[in-house]
């Protein structure tokens, strides 16, 4: 009744706004930002297909807001503060009002700026020089944009895509949770589409959203931008690359591809490789971990093995099959839009959810509440000595209103539920979520899914209890109360 009463309330003051604002412009800009072919970052051997940043610059008269994305895996605080305060600085663009992502994607850098997310060692030449071109990138695309204005019209509208599949399921010969497709689990089907157009009707811009994944070329050892970017190549090729598409990803944190046999085996083929064949029993177990990591952020020990042909083929026709069907989804919905408006209200809010941690565990939690071992199980045990507290972590949320559309961001891999329950509870009927973006962070599991043991949990340092109704709350609070309640920018 309450989540109601709010809309209700929400659809006058949207009203209202729109009396205060002034008339929507709208920039694009594209940029290659493909690593130099003798410059590749551990551990890729060669370039499959381009990486782009794309910017979407949106001003009002009064205010002003910037959708941009990247085709690597996360992007670090660090690094989001320096470009974020840069283009704040250059354009005026108030950093509350930027929503910065990653696609999440698992066929290029891991994480940009943020060194070797995964072992600590420092930058490498070569990713320095990747990074340097991102933000070089950036900056261009962003100029691109601002000197591209041209009044504009916004309009929003959703689509379904049956492409995605929870992957907290159960495995057939083990028994215990696992990585493994899990149809009867909650997974939000939607492809929410942000639509940009010219008075005339002509578009200039499409933002995606959709909670899948970027995996289908996982451990191939090629740059690609994997679906994503093909699917954005394919609607800006529809359009006669008068367009700039953007896709981003929903809280996808437990959402898989649901096509993934190809890449599934290349990538077990790969790991077997790489692995220690010294290594026997519970420490194969271990080795076969690590391996994967080595294989995903460097350096590996062993020589790379060129892949089967006919899987390498295969994986890229499921690529180019998601992208497509992603594409012609998107026009289909973009061809069904009513209600656009060339006057739109454009604010920006953030807030950051703490909540406490735990040492990470040494036992996952398998069917039925027995432990089950883990990696870390087998790490050197801690000494006697008490630790200290563990620190609490921090979770970045905010949002961007762009007229009657609420843009939900957070810095983090959040499960899909995260995602509904936000949506269901904004002020906005016109919301979508958008997840890794403005910084980089780790899983944040439904409180759920603790008792699961996946390797989301099992390598997690969450406390059970807070994240859920944190996060959800925290997003639709700023909705409710820091952007409906100053209509007027």
């Amino acid at each position: 009744m309450y989540g109601k009463i709010i809309k209700a309330m929400s659809a006058f003051i949207l009203l209202t706004a729109v009396a205060a604002s002034a008339q929507l412009r709208v920039g694009v800009g594209k940029v290659d930002v493909t690593p130099d072919e003798g410059k590749l970052p551990e551990p890729f051997v060669s370039i499959h297909d381009h990486l782009f940043t794309r910017a979407i610059l949106i001003e009002n008269g009064k205010s002003s807001g910037l959708l941009m994305n990247m085709d690597v895996g996360k992007i670090s605080a660090a690094l989001f503060a320096q470009i974020s305060q840069g283009i704040s600085k250059q354009y005026g663009i108030p950093v509350d009002n930027m929503v910065i992502s990653a696609v999440h994607d698992h066929a290029s850098v891991s994480s940009l700026g943020g060194g070797d997310a995964l072992s600590g060692r420092p930058v490498s030449p070569n990713m320095q020089a990747f990074i340097d071109k991102v933000h070089a990138g950036m900056l261009e695309a962003v100029k691109q944009a601002k000197a591209s204005l041209q009044p504009a019209e916004i309009g929003f509208g959703e689509g379904k895509l049956l492409l995605n599949v929870n992957r907290d399921g159960i495995d057939p010969k083990t028994r215990q949770w696992s990585e493994k497709p899990n149809p009867n689990f909650t997974s939000d089907k939607t492809l929410a589409v942000v639509e940009f157009r010219k008075p005339n009707g002509e578009p200039i811009a499409v933002y995606l959203n959709y909670a899948m994944h970027a995996i289908t070329m996982f451990l191939t050892m090629q740059i690609s931008g994997d679906f994503p970017e093909s699917a954005e190549q394919y609607i800006e090729n529809a359009y006669d690359n008068n367009v700039v598409a953007i896709w981003t990803i929903a809280p996808a944190g437990d959402q898989d591809p649901l096509y993934l046999r190809p890449i599934l085996k290349i990538g077990e083929q790969r790991i077997r490789q790489e692995m220690d064949p010294a290594k026997t029993g519970d420490a194969a177990k271990t080795e076969y971990s690590a391996a994967m990591i080595r294989l995903f952020n460097g350096p590996v020990q062993r020589p790379l093995q060129p892949i089967d042909p006919t899987l390498a083929a295969q994986a890229w026709r499921v690529v180019e099959a998601i992208g497509t069907l992603t594409g012609e989804e998107a026009i289909r919905v973009m061809d069904g839009i009513t209600g656009f408006t060339g006057n739109a209200v454009i604010q920006g809010s953030s807030k950051v959810v703490s909540c406490p941690t735990r040492p990470r565990p040494t036992t996952a939690v398998g069917p039925g509440g027995s432990p089950q071992p883990t990696p870390a199980a087998n790490a050197q045990a801690a000494p006697a000595a008490p630790a200290p507290p563990p620190p609490l972590m921090q979770i970045k949320v905010g949002a961007l209103r762009i007229g009657d559309v609420a843009i939900a961001r957070n810095d983090s891999e959040l499960y899909n539920q995260f995602g509904q329950e936000t949506k269901e509870g904004s002020p906005f009927r016109k919301t979508l979520v958008v997840g890794l973006a403005n910084g980089g962070g780790g899983y944040v599991p439904t409180d759920d899914a603790f008792g699961r043991g996946t390797f989301q949990v099992a390598g997690n340092r969450l406390i059970q209890g807070c994240a859920e109704m944190g996060v959800v709350n925290a997003i639709d609070g700023l909705l409710e109360q820091d952007i409906l309640s100053t209509p007027g920018n």
